[in-house]
């Protein structure tokens, strides 16, 4: 094979290559776009899934807003919470009693059907996703949750709580609160009369 051949195989051969002054082949930076492209999408596609699971809180506004909206409604709740004495929880996907034990999917035993329909119709009202008692007759604390974000032991809640006295821990504003640094103490931030927004994060 002469020079002129062996030149030719070279140059047939060169857009595989490195070029000698350090450039990359077009094959090279196809590839390289393609890994950017990937890259960014998984990116982007984290960056949605934090958005889903860790989304921003409503504004402390939204909520007192909402709170006065449906007044009456969370009084009704508050009334019902209270003199249902064996309730701990009730939600859409049924009830919590200190009968029943947790998360019984739909109200079983002895928990009205009727009631808890009127529970999750005043919770559609008010927007919140589920209501809470603490245990006894006389509770200290009942409410309504309406936010969360997170899973497991990372969830956060917003609640809106009626208790029969002060809560120690106030904030005068939840906005405020959240731009705190981590780790944070749970925070009351009063409403009206006994009502009180809860914040555990």
């Amino acid at each position: 094979m002469d020079a002129s051949s062996v030149r030719k195989a070279g140059a047939a051969d060169a857009p595989n290559k490195r070029l000698g002054n350090g450039s990359m082949t077009d094959a090279e930076v196809s590839r390289s776009k393609r890994l950017g492209i990937i890259s960014l999408l998984l990116f982007a596609a984290l960056c949605g899934v934090w958005v889903y699971v860790f989304p921003k809180p409503p504004k402390e506004k939204q909520l007192i807003d909402n709170f006065y909206a449906h007044q009456a409604a969370y009084e009704q709740l508050r009334d019902m919470l209270v003199a249902d004495n064996q309730l701990l929880r009730v939600a859409n996907w049924g009830v919590e009693t200190t009968n029943l034990g947790p998360h019984q999917v739909g109200p079983q035993g002895d928990f009205p059907l009727n009631r808890y329909n009127q529970y999750l119709e005043l919770l559609k009202q008010t927007g919140a996703k589920w209501a809470f008692r603490g245990r006894g007759e006389h509770p200290e604390v009942v409410g309504v949750g309406v936010w969360a974000s997170g899973w497991g032991g990372d969830t956060r809640h917003i609640e809106i709580c009626w208790t029969d006295h002060e809560p120690a821990n106030q904030v005068a504003n939840l906005d405020d609160y959240y731009r705190t640094p981590k780790p944070r103490h749970p925070a009351f931030r009063h409403i009206d009369g006994n009502w009180y927004l809860y914040a555990d994060w």
